[in-house]
């Protein structure tokens, strides 16, 4: 017999369902939203769809419901309409609110150098704090990143509530963290952003939707001060429990990047499975941050 399988990181969300109106509805939403869309890409004036904002340029989109458990296939025809405005809005330079499995975050394409300054402008963010990547899949890992650990060991944490630093590679945008050799990887446990970051050539650039030092976000209405700075809102409904400060957590963050060892940089919402499979199935040495 083999020996049992340690536990995968458990996310602090539940599943979560969207709590909208009809289906006729939500379609007539998605359509004002995406010619809003387009209106703020041809420069034309006036708040988005549904934002309530006099100065908003952004569109807001309603993903339909995820099916208990989060984890099957979404709909091809509402989800599908989601991911193309917001790859549009990517494509152009635009940062995009997409929700996760933590917490509501703030994404551009990482090779896009404009795209990065305006995530910091928008964070309000000192230059020398790094941005993590996001990934669709762990096989697109190895393009960006120079990996030391085994295979199966990032695919025990990924996809997960987990951001794992590694040796970046030279095909990431040399402005991208410039100050140093390492970068985040994340692969959220969430089927839309996965299905966003294999729709785009490149990684994703994403931080948590919030100014920084400020609590992170589990629904869209708690980051409404950013709205304006936004080409598109991904309104996936609450995640998690909005009463409970153990789902503001956001990720566990674990350096790799030295071979046989790990540092935990930030506990998180899932450092105790975490360590437990990277102690006991992998033997690496913890060390001090």
């Amino acid at each position: 017999m083999g020996t049992a399988r340690p536990p995968r990181p458990r996310m602090c969300v539940t599943a979560r369902r969207l709590r909208a109106g009809s289906g006729a509805c939500m379609l007539s939403a998605r359509r004002a939203a995406l010619a809003g869309l387009a209106r703020a890409g041809e420069g034309a004036p006036g708040p988005g769809p549904g934002l309530g904002l006099g100065r908003a340029r952004s569109a807001r989109l309603l993903l339909p419901p995820l099916p208990p458990g989060g984890a099957a296939q979404p709909d091809p025809q509402g989800w599908g309409e989601a991911v193309t405005a917001a790859v549009g809005a990517l494509q152009a330079g635009g940062l995009v609110a997409v929700p996760t499995d933590t917490v509501y975050g703030v994404a551009c394409l990482a090779q896009d150098s404009g795209a990065v300054r305006s995530i910091y402008s928008l964070k309000g963010r000192n230059g020398a704090k790094p941005l993590a990547i996001c990934l669709g899949d762990v096989d697109r890992l190895y393009r960006y990143c120079r990996v030391n650990v085994p295979d199966e060991l990032l695919r025990d944490l990924l996809p997960g509530p987990v951001t794992l630093v590694l040796k970046r590679s030279e095909e990431l945008n040399k402005d991208l963290n410039p100050f140093t050799s390492l970068v985040g990887v994340r692969i959220p446990n969430h089927p839309f952003i996965r299905e966003l970051a294999r729709a785009c050539s490149g990684p994703l650039a994403l931080t948590s939707a919030n100014i920084s030092c400020q609590a992170s976000t589990l629904t869209v209405s708690e980051f409404q001060d950013l709205w304006p700075q936004l080409s598109l809102i991904i309104d996936g409904g609450p995640i998690g429990d909005v009463q409970s400060p153990e789902c503001r957590l956001g990720s566990t963050v674990v350096d790799l990047s030295v071979s046989g060892k790990f540092t935990i940089i930030r506990p998180g919402c899932a450092l105790t499975s975490t360590v437990e499979i990277l102690r006991q199935k992998y033997g690496l040495i913890p060390e001090s941050p």
